[in-house]
């Protein structure tokens, strides 16, 4: 199910959150927690409920037996066996068939297609239940009751795309008498946050999709695409990721405010870095602090000297970048921002010891630059492809394809790439508009009274965004498919 589709907006949302708290007004909070737990695996298994169902059934059944038994008696061993199954499953569905390809590519051998369909949300529910698990192992766990334990990894705001949540964070918010109560200024600020971020993805990420779409298919079709169509469909498809994970992020947070549970901040206007080191610091940020503190950080982090610092980074982001796709172009694309991080580093400490910082401006362009290019694999549906266009980035295939011949078919992506990066660079992030702590990961949800204004522009966003939903078929997530 998707959060910008009528059967969520319109049936899901109203019905589950009315009975919610009709539960929770008649101290009935374990029902209301159940009942809550048994409306996100509806919406989990919207598609194929028998299948989805019991993939995460059998994912959460597995791991809160591992993290109780942690609880009581912290083993390494133990903690092991719950990591190396949890790694099994996401490996058996996201990579068997990865791993197969690459094998037959190899060897020359006709390797027959496996067919495993990869279940939405796997990378997101199997990375918040790893964590769960080794922070049970050190002893910063302490037992909760099943049914929240439930609650906890499939709250539906957070299942499909992350945030990749601790449990710390989450858990005892489940067990607070004031998530049961319904709050009128919980619900506006949420319905707020729910809007802004209905409207980046309909009213900006998918109409600027468009653009790219169709010059990443000439590419992937072995058509000539010049520099100026290039630079439109890497610039084009930057700014469509931007907005379409921005807008499921505070739609995610919006959807949990309306209860009263605070979500982490998992966006943070990553388009504004001045380093690649910035960046990852703003964007996915849950994602970014899952792989610091349970990859980075245990394999030595920046302990053991600049080597293998330098070492520890290409590893963590390599995986990274796996995690994202089991598809070379990830490994790519994760292998590109290890040796820009590693860069990076080195840049920083020469500029502390020489007390030369670049400007600003230079330093952004050089960042933006970067990821840009970077997100060409990510999108590109083969590393031939990608190879193509970065050809075409850098002047190698002409000015124009042929497919556009005349400089008025450039107005309208134009006109679009330099506005929505003017709203990028310049506007307030939803973060800022609504709490003021655009920094802050406790704050950023905090509860206030937003006024008649608010309340009416973000209906007027709402409103607007759902005409463009009734008149096109709503689209997926694109971190839906990691």
């Amino acid at each position: 199910m998707l959060f910008n589709s009528a059967p969520f907006l319109f049936a899901f949302l109203p019905i589950t959150f009315s009975i919610f708290f009709l539960l929770g007004a008649n101290n009935c909070q374990t029902l209301a927690v159940a009942w809550l737990a048994t409306a996100s695996l509806v919406f989990y298994g919207w598609d194929n409920p028998l299948r989805l169902i019991s993939i995460i059934g059998f994912s959460i059944t597995f791991n809160f037996v591992i993290g109780w038994m942690l609880v009581r008696r912290p083993s390494r061993t133990l903690l092991a066996i719950g990591i190396v199954g949890d790694l099994l499953l996401l490996g058996y569905f996201k990579y068997v068939g990865f791993f197969a390809e690459t094998i037959g590519v190899a060897t020359g051998v006709a390797v027959p297609n496996l067919n495993v369909v990869l279940p939405i949300g796997i990378s997101f529910f199997t990375f918040t239940q790893i964590a769960f698990l080794v922070d049970a192992a050190r002893g910063e766990a302490r037992e909760y009751k099943p049914l929240h334990y439930l609650l906890f990894v499939t709250f539906f705001p957070h299942l499909i795309a992350g945030p990749i949540y601790h449990h710390k964070e989450i858990m005892p918010q489940f067990e607070r008498h004031e998530i049961f109560r319904f709050d009128i200024s919980n619900l506006t600020l949420g319905l707020t946050w729910f809007a802004i971020g209905f409207s980046k993805k309909v009213l900006l990420a998918d109409p600027i999709a468009q653009y790219g779409t169709s010059i990443f298919a000439a590419a992937a079709a072995g058509n000539p695409v010049g520099f100026v169509d290039s630079w439109i469909a890497a610039l084009s498809f930057t700014l469509q990721l931007y907005f379409d994970f921005s807008g499921y992020c505070d739609m995610a947070i919006g959807l949990a405010l309306m209860i009263g549970v605070r979500l982490p901040l998992n966006f943070n206007s990553p388009y504004q870095a001045t380093s690649l080191i910035d960046f990852w610091r703003r964007w996915h940020i849950t994602l970014s602090r899952f792989l610091r503190d349970y990859l980075y950080i245990p394999l030595g982090g920046n302990r053991k000297g600049p080597y293998r610092r330098h070492v520890n980074l290409m590893i963590t982001m390599l995986l990274g970048g796996l995690w994202h796709g089991a598809s070379w172009n990830f490994v790519l694309w994760g292998g590109l921002h290890g040796v820009g991080l590693v860069l990076n580093h080195a840049w920083q400490n020469l500029a502390v010891r020489r007390q030369f910082s670049l400007p600003p401006l230079v330093a952004w362009a050089i960042t933006f630059t970067f990821v840009v290019l970077a997100w060409v694999p990510f999108r590109a549906s083969n590393l031939q492809t990608t190879l193509a266009l970065w050809q075409s980035m850098v002047g190698m295939n002409g000015l124009f394809s042929a497919q556009i011949p005349a400089l008025g078919q450039l107005a309208a992506p134009l006109c679009w790439i330099v506005s929505l990066l003017m709203l990028i660079l310049f506007a307030p992030n939803t973060q800022q508009l609504l709490s003021g702590h655009g920094e802050s990961l406790e704050k950023v949800a905090e509860p206030r009274q937003l006024g008649l204004k608010w309340a009416v522009g973000a209906g007027a966003l709402f409103g607007v965004s759902v005409l463009f939903i009734v008149a096109e078929r709503p689209s997926e997530f694109l971190y839906f498919r990691f």
